[in-house]
């Protein structure tokens, strides 16, 4: 029988106030946070005594950061000077903030594609994964690629291989089936097969038209979690599952998403 996998939420999903985050997510068994957005902002642009005190709740609770999300990457291929500013600037700042509360992950992007976009941009994106992953990699910090429609890493197949393209031990997938949903790509099995040997980590949240589009509760829209659980279950590519909601009321429906999973990993263990 296999054992459940650990759950983890990203924290603004619950609250952007990182304390109440965890006062709920605490009460119903969850001591592993993802951050992405504080009330002062999004990492690493945050008001420094609200991280302060964001590392002082997680050694206070006991509490394991698992990712810092900067948002680096969410921009077309075309828009070199903000790119390299984030290889420059944003990125070093987020590996600091990253050593400081413990986390040994960042979520990165996979670049918006614009219409018509040449094929040889794909060796851009590549060179910018690359750089990112050798700074990332030198800090004893992986970087995790979100696969995201309309981006050049969008289905399980073309993020696994931008990914081997790059080559790097420090570049993985952050794998978001709710995200692959609306691709030309089934999610789960096609997407999750073609992935599964690159996943370094896995957010959870499901749709009924598509991400970010219609979000629900896990098990109302057309993602087949019960698959991909009883995959992830055998597999075992992670050792948690992190909940991203995106739908409301947050506290609420977080609070179902975390018993729909665990309820899932019992039924399928």
């Amino acid at each position: 029988m296999n054992a459940p996998l650990e759950l983890g939420l990203v924290s603004d999903e619950v609250s952007p106030d990182f304390r109440i985050a965890v006062q709920h997510g605490v009460e119903w068994g969850i001591r592993r946070y993802e951050i992405r957005v504080l009330k002062s902002g999004r990492v690493p642009a945050v008001d420094p005594g609200e991280f302060q005190d964001v590392v002082a709740c997680v050694r206070e609770q006991g509490l394991k950061i698992t990712a810092l999300s900067p948002g680096i990457f969410k921009h077309r291929l075309s828009a070199t000077a903000e790119l390299d500013r984030e290889i420059r600037d944003i990125l070093p700042a987020t590996i600091r903030m990253a050593h400081a509360c413990g986390a040994s992950m960042i979520i990165i992007f996979g670049f918006q594609r614009e219409e018509g976009e040449p094929a040889d941009r794909a060796e851009r994106a590549r060179e910018y994964l690359y750089r990112a992953a050798d700074i990332a990699g030198a800090e004893g910090i992986r970087l995790a690629v979100e696969n995201e429609p309309g981006f050049w890493c969008d289905t399980g197949v073309n993020t696994r291989h931008m990914i081997e393209s790059v080559g790097s031990a420090s570049l993985g997938a952050n794998w978001d089936p709710c995200n692959a949903y609306g691709t030309i790509e089934q999610p789960y099995p096609v997407g999750y097969e073609a992935i599964r040997s690159v996943i370094a980590n896995v957010h959870a949240k499901d749709t009924r038209k598509g991400a970010l589009i219609e979000c629900v509760p896990i098990g109302e829209g057309t993602i087949d979690w019960r698959g991909q659980i009883h995959a992830l279950l055998r597999d075992r590519p992670v050792e948690h599952i992190t909940i991203e909601t995106h739908c409301h009321p947050l506290v609420e429906s977080s609070r179902k998403n975390v018993e729909i999973l665990r309820t899932l990993m019992r039924e399928e263990a």
